[in-house]
């Protein structure tokens, strides 16, 4: 039964990509190939440089997803697997690839600016001020949060460092071959992915691990670094290269979770049920589903992250309006996709094996006790790693090495998939940094190195505020519902830019309303929580986030009643 539902979100996805996808490009956005992109208008390249659409869904694809498709779906079944995959299936078709393309479109017709600047010209500049005050603090959590995921990942599987780190100099090559040298894209992209997975099996044989208890202090000022000289390079130095071949990373491990996945329907359909319940109203110690599923699994169906990629990094690098629907549209439908793979490992994937500590439906009850037994990062990963794992020990067998090395590709996958996230937030948040500076007028504040330090530095300083370098945990509790109140504000500007130009806002204006509802009242939930918990600090910010967003509603409602014009393009 799994299986045949996942073969039917399946169907479901690549259907909808062209009926709905098409909707949108052809009678809503009117996409137009013969306007002129960013990348071609400003190109400098380093960050405006016009790219193959499929390079382009790399990096998007690749930015966007992170460990939030895996983490999110992996804990968000414990309420049960329906509503996980009806989340999933419906959220990503109407609600997450509608956000994430409308926000690279209108991006694309204001000169690659990002969401924040563009409400200035939709909205007004103080509607602009609250924007970038919410992203620059979803963006300073991201940098912080997933610099310490990865030192712990890496502390959690030591054979993946060396894969990991050998991704550069193999993204750096492929980039001198194709964009230096013109050599043959689809040749070097199999030789960089070639050499990408022997890597993963001398990993194996050559774990790497930083002894103490600060390993992961030392990982996280080793990442600080790099991101700093990542996203100051040229797009097409590393950004670019390194996601295109995480995507094709990523491909080959959904087509290996896919493949285990039917040889165990085949060579024994009774272990590939659901070993998850279709429905678990009151797991314990977990907040209620309404509203909580919906900002539990938000990369894996709608994320506001994906707004800040599509207008940050995504906009600066399309070729044609056209590509917007593979990058955009399309980007989300692989993220659904994934979520989906995710939720057939994690809830069925423990019943892929007969017999030991990680099979069955025990396993998974035991796994999913409670919600403090779930929520953990070690838990979240272990799920679909092992899950993944017990599946393709039925096509290469249960061996010890196998075993391992199956879940060194998934943990590698898992770690570049954080990694491409870091650089990304870190380039986003420099451009954020920047635009502020434009926008105040400190000409200091505009240089890229500047800007790219503030950003690193003021993340570093929250990540150790605790030991560990886990303070941005601190702030992790508010995440998740600033993270989908951005998607809401994110939907709020495109349902306003639809609504000037008569071009049926209702297609970002139902799912803007459903986000904001949603979230809304999450953030009134646990600001209850920090209350009765006497968590003053997360109670004060909480309180102030949500007033944020009430006052941006209030502005965009305002400016929408009054039929305000603002100057967009839109020819």
């Amino acid at each position: 039964m799994a299986f045949g539902i996942f073969v039917l979100s399946l169907v479901w996805f690549f259907v909808m990509y062209k009926l709905y996808g098409g909707f949108l490009s052809r009678r809503v956005f009117k996409l137009d190939d013969s306007r002129a992109t960013p990348a071609h208008e400003l190109r400098d390249d380093v960050d405006y440089v016009p790219t193959n659409k499929w390079v382009v869904w790399g990096h998007h694809f690749t930015s966007i997803a992170g460990l939030g498709p895996i983490v999110g779906p992996a804990i968000g079944i414990i309420w049960g697997w329906v509503p996980a995959v009806l989340w999933v299936t419906l959220g990503t078709v109407f609600l997450g690839a509608v956000h994430d393309f409308s926000a690279l479109v209108i991006s694309l017709r204001n000169k690659g600016m990002s969401i924040g600047e563009i409400t200035t010209r939709i909205i007004g500049k103080r509607a602009k001020y609250l924007f970038m005050g919410i992203i620059f603090l979803e963006l300073w959590v991201v940098i912080a949060i997933f610099a310490m995921i990865m030192g712990v990942l890496f502390k959690m599987y030591p054979s993946s460092v060396f894969p990991v780190w050998m991704e550069i100099p193999i993204a750096i090559t492929l980039s001198y071959m194709v964009f230096k040298r013109r050599k043959s894209l689809e040749l070097w992209s199999w030789i960089a992915l070639l050499t990408m997975y022997v890597t993963v099996a001398i990993g194996v044989f050559i774990p790497v691990e930083i002894p103490g208890k600060q390993a992961v202090v030392i990982w996280l000022v080793i990442l600080m670094i790099y991101a700093y000289i990542a996203s100051t390079l040229p797009v097409e130095t590393l950004l670019q290269p390194r996601d295109y071949i995480n995507s094709h990373e990523l491909l080959v491990a959904m087509f290996l979770i896919f493949l285990g996945a039917v040889a165990t329907f085949i060579r024994d359909p009774g272990h590939l049920g659901f070993a998850a319940p279709a429905f678990n109203s009151s797991p314990s110690g977990a907040p209620p589903i309404w509203p909580f599923l919906f900002v539990t699994i938000a990369c894996g169906a709608i994320s506001g992250f994906h707004s800040l990629v599509a207008s940050g990094t995504s906009s600066k690098q399309a070729d044609k309006e056209s590509d917007s629907k593979l990058i955009g549209y399309g980007g989300m439908i692989a993220e659904g996709i994934l979520a989906s793979l995710v939720i057939l490992a994690a809830a069925a994937g423990f019943g892929a094996i007969g017999k030991g500590l990680n099979a069955g439906t025990a396993s998974w009850a035991e796994h999913y006790r409670d919600w403090a037994a779930a929520s953990g990062l070690g838990a979240k990963i272990g799920a679909f790693v092992v899950g993944a794992a017990n599946m393709l020990g039925y096509v290469f067998g249960h061996s010890k090495y196998v075993r391992e090395l199956m879940m060194t590709i998934m943990g590698v996958f898992i770690v570049s998939f954080a990694g491409t996230t870091l650089d990304t937030a870190t380039r986003a948040q420099r451009y954020i940094i920047q635009e502020f500076g434009r926008s105040v007028r400190w000409r200091w504040l505009t240089g890229k190195h500047i800007a790219t330090i503030i950003a690193v530095a003021s993340a570093f300083a929250l990540a150790m505020v605790k030991p560990g370098g886990q303070g941005a945990l601190i702030l992790w509790p508010l995440f998740g519902t600033i993270n989908q109140l951005l998607a809401g504000l994110a939907l709020t500007v495109a349902t306003l830019y639809l609504s000037f130009r008569k071009a049926k806002p209702w297609v970002t204006g139902i799912p803007m309303t459903f986000m904001i509802f949603m979230t809304g009242w999450a953030m009134v939930k646990n600001i209850q929580k920090f209350y009765h918990t006497h968590n003053w600090l997360l109670f004060c910010i909480g309180w102030m986030v949500f007033a944020l967003m009430v006052w941006m509603v209030a502005e965009a409602a305002i400016t929408l009643t009054r039929g305000v014009k603002k100057k967009v393009e839109w020819e």
